[in-house]
């Protein structure tokens, strides 16, 4: 296999086929896989809208980012898109401990020839910047100011990028792509949800060519996936049990949009709901442990009523 840095896509895919919408375009892929391109997931789902942002991203350089709250697949959809394309793909979580010389590069010491020399060693955004990948900026709005000020520069249309301990100027490679997901779309902690979520400068916003939102799916969606991760609920009786289920993951958004609960069932939860079941053979039980001990005290009497109302017995 050739050097990742001389890889270019080398055939069109068609939307239509591979992705199941009703477009015409059709993609840039790469022929052969390398560690870098995640594996493919074959019951996931893809939002419409949200996959034609993320396919503008990967066929004209378009900056995107996909905003949504936690558990509906932000990070997810671009992987798996990224799969069907061969693209090699990077994620990198923006948590407090990320540095700007995480980012750039810092020197460090190694042992060459038996002797030990300081030498200058890439960070992953001058790593990725010279190779086909697609780098994707995960909990973006979490990011500390130094290092944002540090990803502010590729946002640019030529993106090019100083290493100044260098005195480099690196240029992107042709089939370098830029993703980001956040909660908030940079507009801070406003509900409480999203604790260490930072307000982001409107510079910094503005450089994304594309936002999308990614909201949770359809029931009948929802439902098909959790039979799809739990074979054993892949039955009538398994379909009518997973469907109470999302339907009391539904009451939880609901009560959260509303100021009711201060959390919510996401997808994850429901199919880590669904796992448990399989394991303790009790629907209540598995529902406790799985969210209602992870709820304020306080809101546990609600999150029952919506149990009750969806299952018919009390939890």
């Amino acid at each position: 296999m050739s050097d990742i840095t001389e890889r270019r896509p080398d055939h069109l895919l068609s939307v239509r086929d591979t992705f199941g919408l009703d477009s015409n375009l059709q993609v840039p892929a790469f022929s052969e896989r390398d560690a870098h391109v995640p594996e493919i997931d074959p019951v996931y789902r893809f939002n419409p809208d949200v996959t034609l942002a993320i396919l503008a991203g990967f066929m004209r350089d378009r900056r995107v980012m996909v905003q949504g709250l936690h558990g509906t697949g932000k990070s997810t959809h671009i992987e798996q898109i990224a799969a069907r394309l061969n693209w090699p793909c990077v994620r990198l979580n923006l948590d407090g401990h990320i540095s700007r010389l995480d980012l750039v590069g810092k020197d460090a010491v190694v042992l060459r020839d038996g002797q030990q020399v300081t030498e200058f060693q890439e960070g992953i955004v001058p790593w990725a910047l010279q190779r086909p990948v697609a780098l994707i900026f995960d909990e973006y709005d979490a990011g500390r100011p130094d290092v944002m000020f540090v990803i502010q520069r590729i946002l640019e249309r030529d993106g090019q990028f100083t290493l100044m301990d260098q005195n480099r100027v690196l240029r992107p490679h042709p089939f370098f792509r830029l993703f980001a997901t956040a909660n908030t779309v940079g507009l801070g902690n406003l509900n409480g949800l999203y604790h260490g979520a930072q307000r982001l400068n409107h510079a910094q916003i503005d450089r994304w060519n594309i936002v999308a939102s990614l909201d949770y799916l359809p029931a009948d969606e929802e439902v098909a996936i959790v039979q799809a991760r739990v074979p054993a609920l892949a039955d009538d009786a398994g379909r009518a049990l997973v469907r109470s289920m999302v339907a009391v993951a539904e009451l939880t958004r609901k009560g959260f949009a509303a100021g009711d609960l201060s959390t919510l069932m996401s997808p994850r939860t429901v199919i880590t709901w669904a796992e448990n079941v399989e394991i303790f053979q009790d629907t209540a039980l598995a529902f406790r442990l799985s969210f209602v001990n992870k709820c304020d005290e306080a809101e546990r009497p609600l999150v029952g009523e919506y149990f009750q109302r969806c299952f018919d017995r009390d939890l």
